[in-house]
C-alpha cells in the first residue's frame, strides 16, 4: 500500500514539475516571440522612411549675369541668360526621426514625439531664354551645374514664405494615422496620446 501511495505521490509531484517547467519554457518563448515582434515592428515603420505629406509648384523669372575681366581690367566680357526655374518641392517627414518606444508587456507602441516637416526633394527644371556668351566668357557645362544648384537653392528660400510647411504640419495626422495602420497588423496598438492630437482632427481625417 505504501508503494502505491509514494507512487501516487511520485506522479502528482512529477506533473507538478512538467507544467512549472512548462510554464517557465513557455513564458520564456512568449516574451522572446513578443520582444521579437516589437523589433519587427520598429524596423518595418522605419523602412517607411520618408513620407512626403505636401508637393508644391514653383515658378520663378532668374537673370543670369557673368562678367569676366582680363588684361588688368582693361577688357571685360560678360554673358547673361533668362531662366524660366520651374520646380517641384515636396515636404514630408523623415519617420525614422520618430519617437517610438515599444511596450511588450501590453503590446503598445508608444509614439513619444514627432518629427517636423522637412524639405525631402526639390527638382529643377531650367529653361534658358536670350542667352548671350561674350567674347571669352560663354557658358559651360560647369556653368550649368552650378545654375542647377543655385535653383534649387532659391527656391529653398521661398519655401519657408509658401506656406507649404504649415500645411505638412497640419497632415501630421495622417501620417500619424498611417503608423498606427502598420502596428495594428500585428495586432498591437498605437499610443500617441502624448502628441495632443483631439479626436475631432481625427475624425475629420478618417472622414
Amino acid at each position: 500500500m505504501d508503494s502505491i501511495i509514494e507512487a501516487f505521490l511520485g506522479l502528482v509531484l512529477g506533473a507538478i514539475l512538467m507544467y512549472w517547467l512548462f510554464s517557465i519554457f513557455r513564458k520564456k518563448k512568449n516574451k522572446e516571440i513578443t520582444e521579437q515582434q516589437s523589433t519587427v515592428l520598429l524596423d518595418k515603420i522605419k523602412s517607411v522612411c520618408k513620407l512626403v505629406s505636401v508637393e508644391g509648384d514653383f515658378a520663378e523669372i532668374y537673370h543670369y549675369e557673368n562678367t569676366k575681366e582680363r588684361f588688368m581690367s582693361l577688357l571685360s566680357s560678360k554673358k547673361k541668360a533668362l531662366i524660366v526655374v520651374k520646380a517641384k518641392a515636396h515636404i514630408g517627414y523623415d519617420l525614422k526621426k520618430l519617437d517610438l518606444k515599444a511596450d511588450n508587456k501590453n503590446k503598445r507602441i508608444i509614439l513619444a514625439n514627432f518629427p517636423e516637416p522637412e524639405v525631402l526633394s526639390i527638382e529643377p527644371d531650367l529653361q534658358f531664354y536670350d542667352i548671350k556668351n561674350g567674347l571669352f566668357n560663354s557658358f559651360s557645362p560647369d556653368d550649368l551645374t552650378k545654375l542647377n544648384l543655385e535653383a534649387k537653392d532659391h527656391i529653398k528660400q521661398k519655401i519657408p514664405e509658401s506656406g507649404l510647411m504649415e500645411t505638412a504640419k497640419k497632415e501630421a495626422l495622417q501620417a500619424v494615422l498611417l503608423v498606427e495602420k502598420i502596428v495594428e497588423t500585428i495586432d498591437w496598438t498605437l499610443d500617441y496620446s502624448a502628441l495632443e492630437i483631439t479626436n475631432r482632427e481625427k475624425q475629420s481625417i478618417e472622414e
